[in-house]
């Protein structure tokens, strides 16, 4: 015969009753630890309600960053939770793995067999500080060896993500950032003779221009920077921050030169968050040989009687996102990436036909030969009625995050929206945004919007 206890009146539902217990019915400490613990459970559910108040992850279309994995991939980063990235002596299999993810990026990037070397990072920008060292290092070696001032390096780009205007500031470099000419949406080759000279110590070429998602072009980069050496001897580098092309391109457009197979290109960075599909936290950084690595920037351990050596910013970071990364080398392979890539760039262009249609639009990317991704402008932003950066306010009602801002200095009056279709990004979920504009298009014909001078909080946004 089965044995039952009961219940004691005046306990149970009442001690688990998240909503009933004592740190329920109080404002959550947010200045002081409180003195007593509360049950897991509680703080847990009560956490996750105040969470609501963020935006909707798949409704974010402004962000790069991946907002859907699969269930094995948080299984994974569950296990790897406690394990540091940067102990190599202690999770030695961590670290192989991340080797032989550096590895497959070096291959899909045409580096010299066996010749690469490159690590694993926190994200696009702590890999594109790196490599901005690696150039600051060996100019400067190099400036000492022929007896050369070197205290005043340069580096040349064009409308760049802001991670390098820190990497700039923190270490000391000059930053010429080209202004874009008119109608351009990213560095022209022609452009580098009046900004580079004997100090610099690279250009920075963007596969996937934050502000448009355009490919500048590497290889017409990489001649112009031929021809300057032919005239003056500077032998300058070029350093490819492919943050989201960099899983793009050799899918969608394998044709594309800008990787390795171009002998000026010494670095590559890429974020293995955005359109590498790995969850948020790794980035990747690549060098066509070790000699664009300097000796002095990598430190050596020791484990297990071998040598790893270690190159990063960071001394404390979970393995996971790195093990994530080559699940999915593993589980998607050459052809699911061109798949995954293929659906979304077909859904951006499904996207762009619709806001083109609308109106009063005026394309600046619609998906084809570059990110998946689309961009607009008001082709009449003076006698529209409304502007971007209130249809993006009308679209926040409705959950969706629809980035308007600047493009950069010399076209700073030209305002843009810009959508970004990463994997998960539906096609009835585009559908439902286009409905929605025109909801607004219509809203705002009703009641057209007066005029205002843009508020500087409303002259960016910074993904």
């Amino acid at each position: 015969m089965p044995l039952h206890e009961t219940k004691k009146a005046g306990t149970g539902d009442l001690d688990t009753d998240v909503f009933a217990s004592p740190l329920s019915g109080q404002v959550l400490p947010k200045l002081r630890m409180p003195e007593e613990h509360s049950p897991a459970e509680v703080v847990y559910s009560l956490l996750h309600n105040e969470l609501l108040l963020d935006g909707n992850a798949a409704q974010n279309l402004a962000t790069f960053c991946t907002t859907w994995s699969e269930d094995e991939v948080h299984r994974l980063m569950d296990e790897c939770l406690d394990k540091n990235m940067i102990d190599k002596d202690e999770y030695p299999q961590t670290a192989e793995i991340e080797a032989r993810c550096v590895s497959i990026l070096a291959d899909l990037w045409h580096a010299p067999p066996g010749a690469a070397t490159g690590c694993s990072t926190t994200g696009s920008s702590e890999a594109a500080m790196l490599g901005g060292l690696a150039l600051k290092w060996r100019w400067r070696a190099r400036r000492r060896a022929e007896g050369k001032p070197a205290d005043r390096p340069n580096l040349v780009c064009g409308p760049v993500q802001v991670c390098w205007e820190k990497f700039a500031r923190y270490f000391d470099v000059e930053l010429r950032q080209v202004p874009l000419e008119p109608g351009a949406t990213g560095l022209g080759p022609h452009q580098l003779a009046a900004h580079v000279d004997e100090n610099t110590i690279g250009v920075v070429a963007i596969l996937g221009v934050t502000y448009t998602c355009v490919y500048e072009p590497v290889a017409e980069l990489a001649a112009a920077l031929d021809r300057i050496q032919a005239e003056h001897g500077w032998d300058v580098p070029l350093h490819v921050d492919a943050a989201s092309g960099g899983f793009v391109a050799p899918f969608l457009q394998p044709d594309e030169v800008w990787d390795f197979r171009l002998p000026r290109v010494v670095s590559v960075n890429a974020s293995g968050h955005k359109y590498g599909l790995a969850p948020l936290g790794v980035g990747w950084i690549v060098w066509r040989s070790a000699e664009h690595l300097p000796e002095e920037l990598v430190f050596r351990v020791d484990y297990l009687g071998g040598d790893m050596p270690t190159f990063a910013l960071n001394f404390s970071r979970p393995g996971g996102e790195v093990i994530a990364q080559y699940y999915l080398f593993l589980r998607l392979g050459r052809a699911g990436y061109r798949r995954v890539q293929q659906t979304c760039a077909d859904t951006a262009r499904h996207l762009a036909a619709q806001i083109a249609g609308m109106g009063p639009f005026t394309l600046l990317h619609d998906g084809h030969g570059a990110l998946p991704a689309v961009c607009w402008t008001l082709t009449d932003p003076d006698g529209a009625g409304f502007s971007l950066y209130d249809l993006s306010d009308r679209l926040r009602m409705r959950g969706w995050q629809v980035p308007s801002y600047p493009l950069p200095p010399d076209r700073a009056q030209t305002v843009v929206q810009r959508v970004l279709v990463r994997h998960g990004v539906t096609r009835d979920q585009t559908a439902l945004l286009a409905d929605d504009v025109r909801r607004a298009l219509e809203h705002f014909k009703a009641v057209p919007v007066p005029p205002s001078p843009v508020s500087a909080s409303r002259s960016g946004f910074h993904h």
